[in-house]
C-alpha cells in the first residue's frame, strides 16, 4: 500500500546514467547518535538538488560521507556507479577532484589575495604553467561577475563578494559536482537573492551537479531542480521543486511556511 513518505520519495528503479550520485541505505551515528537513518536517494546530474531540513537532522554529515571524510556505519554511496565506501585514501584523494566547495562563510585565505585564492586548487592539483593559471583565474572571477580583482585581499571584500570569489575558487578545477553549504548564511536578504540568481546561472551555464544544503526556503525554490528534506535523520522527502512546494506533508509544510506550530517541535 502507498503511503505519504513513499509518494514523496522517488528515485526507485534501475540504476539511469542521469544518476551521478546515490546513496543505498545509509546509516551513521555518533555513539548513541543516530544522525542518518537508511537514507536512500538518487541525485541527477546536471541538476541542482537543495538539501533541507531542520538543524541536526544530518544535513553537514552527508556532505562528510559524500567526499569520504566520514565512513556511513551500513549502506553505499555511488559515484558514477562507484562505491566510494571501498576506496583507499589515496583513491579518495584522486575523487576528490571530482568536487568543487562552496563553504558557509567562503573560508578565503586571508594571508592571499583573490588571485591566489582561486588559483589555490589549480596549483594543489595540477601542473598548469603559470600564465594558463592566471587565465582560468580571471576567467571564473569574471564568470561569478567580479573582473579584474585579483590583487584584493579577503579584507577589502563585502560578505557578498567572499561568497562570489568562494564559488570562483569551487569551479576553478571544473568539477563535476558542486557543493554549497549555506550559500546565504551571513548575508541580507537582497545579497542573498544575488547568490541565489548566481547559482542558478552558473549551473546552467556550465550543465555541472549543484547540491546545495540550505535553511533558506526563499532560495531554496529559486535554485532548486529537486529538493530532498532530512527529518529525525531520515530522508522523509524527494522531488521536483514543484511536486514538494505542492505537497500537504505536514513537516513539508510547517518548514516551507517557517512556522512554529507543527509536528517539528521548537525547543
Amino acid at each position: 500500500m502507498e503511503t505519504e513518505k513513499t509518494r514523496l520519495i522517488t528515485g526507485s528503479g534501475p540504476l539511469l546514467p542521469s544518476t551521478i550520485v546515490e546513496f543505498k541505505g545509509v546509516s551513521k551515528a555518533f555513539g548513541r547518535q543516530k544522525v542518518l537513518d537508511d537514507v536512500s536517494l538518487r541525485i541527477e546530474r546536471g541538476k541542482t538538488t537543495v538539501i533541507i531540513g531542520p538543524s541536526g537532522t544530518g544535513k553537514s554529515v552527508f556532505i562528510k560521507l559524500l567526499v569520504g571524510l566520514l565512513k556511513p556505519d551500513r549502506g553505499e554511496i555511488l559515484i558514477d556507479g562507484q562505491d566510494i565506501t571501498r576506496l583507499k585514501e589515496r583513491e579518495l584523494y584522486e575523487l576528490r577532484k571530482k568536487f568543487g566547495m562552496l563553504f558557509q562563510d567562503g573560508a578565503l585565505f586571508d594571508s592571499m589575495n583573490v588571485g591566489e585564492n582561486v588559483a589555490f586548487p589549480l596549483k594543489q592539483h595540477t601542473r598548469k604553467p603559470e600564465r594558463e593559471v592566471r587565465e582560468i583565474v580571471a576567467r571564473k572571477l569574471a564568470q561569478v561577475g567580479l573582473p579584474g580583482i585579483e590583487h584584493k585581499f579577503p579584507s577589502e571584500l563585502s560578505g557578498g563578494m567572499r561568497k562570489r570569489v568562494g564559488i570562483a575558487r569551487a569551479i576553478a578545477l571544473e568539477p563535476e559536482i558542486v557543493l554549497f553549504d549555506e550559500p546565504n548564511s551571513g548575508l541580507d536578504p537582497v545579497m542573498s537573492d544575488a547568490i541565489d540568481k548566481l547559482i542558478r546561472r552558473m549551473q546552467h551555464e556550465l550543465g555541472l551537479t549543484f547540491i546545495v544544503i540550505s535553511h533558506d526556503i526563499p532560495g531554496t525554490f529559486q535554485v532548486a531542480d529537486r529538493i530532498a528534506m532530512l527529518y529525525k535523520s531520515q530522508l522523509i522527502a524527494y522531488g521536483s521543486t514543484e511536486k514538494l512546494r505542492q505537497s500537504d506533508h505536514p513537516i513539508l509544510r510547517q518548514f516551507f511556511d517557517r512556522s512554529s506550530e507543527g509536528p517539528i517541535q521548537v525547543v
